[in-house]
């Protein structure tokens, strides 16, 4: 019987399957993900553009998911959604520039990220509106 090679049985990935989906029409949302520095060891991230409304966004909605109250992290196969992903994002933040340090002082206490997530999600709804931009529509 031949041996099998190492890759023929090997498991995915989870993390290849790493992604964090947000609304690319939002300034505040897409300077985030332009800022946010994760650390090398949480592995590859896709920023996803919900906008594009691709399979990540198709997942997202399926699984109940309202896009309008917060950005949505995969993570391992494990779903952050709201002040939850942005708890998890400045965990695995990098504190090398001045939006890391500011990012992880703020939302590395799970307490704040819960208090201070609401206001971040009425600054988006107020953009938008002042922008003459749509919120995101739910499948």
């Amino acid at each position: 019987m031949p041996a099998l090679m190492e890759t023929e049985h090997a498991p995915a990935d989870p993390a290849a399957d790493n992604w964090l989906l947000y609304d690319g029409e939002c300034p505040f949302c897409s300077a985030y993900v332009r800022m946010v520095r994760l650390r090398k060891n949480l592995g590859a991230l896709r920023m996803v553009d919900a906008r594009e409304h691709g399979a990540e966004y198709r997942e997202a909605t399926e699984l109940g998911y309202d896009l309008n109250d917060g950005m949505l992290l995969k993570l391992s196969g494990r779903f952050y959604h709201g002040d939850e992903s942005i708890h998890v994002l400045a965990l695995a933040s990098s504190s090398q520039d001045w939006f890391g340090r500011f990012n992880g002082w703020i939302f590395r206490s799970r307490k704040r990220s819960a208090a201070l997530y609401p206001l971040l999600r009425s600054g988006r709804s107020m953009a938008l509106r002042l922008l003459g931009r749509e919120k995101l529509k739910q499948w």
